[in-house]
């Protein structure tokens, strides 16, 4: 599996970005994947999930955020608006064959990852 993620960039507060995850993998239709972020100093995050349809969107960026995956495209996008300087991170996509629903959003629990895309908000 090969992901590479694109659409990071620089935005102001309150502007808009939508990252892209170009997945290489024949089972894109039934894997489970997710966007996680890191910021310099701390941990690797979980922001949102996607698995079988569903989807789960870390708490902070609930009603900002929104996932969404293009089976014809084999593509994982990410929606982000109203972003906030706290929203500066790497960005990260990530698949496995399956995750349970209730760790989507846990970095262990994923084998496959894309090299990251740099946010930035001011």
């Amino acid at each position: 599996v090969q992901l590479v993620e694109s659409g990071g960039g620089s935005a102001q507060a309150g502007g808009s970005l939508r990252l892209s995850c170009a997945a290489r993998t024949g089972t894109f239709r039934s894997a489970c994947m997710g966007w996680f972020r890191q910021a310099p100093g701390k941990q690797r995050e979980g922001v949102a999930g996607i698995s079988s349809g569903r989807e789960y969107i870390r708490d902070s960026v609930k009603g900002r955020f929104a996932i969404s995956k293009d089976n014809a495209k084999n593509t994982l996008y990410l929606q982000m608006s109203s972003l906030k300087p706290e929203d500066t991170a790497m960005y990260y996509c990530a698949a496995d064959f399956y995750v349970h629903p209730s760790s989507l959003l846990e970095p262990g629990d994923y084998d496959y990852w894309g090299q990251g895309t740099q946010v930035t908000v001011s």
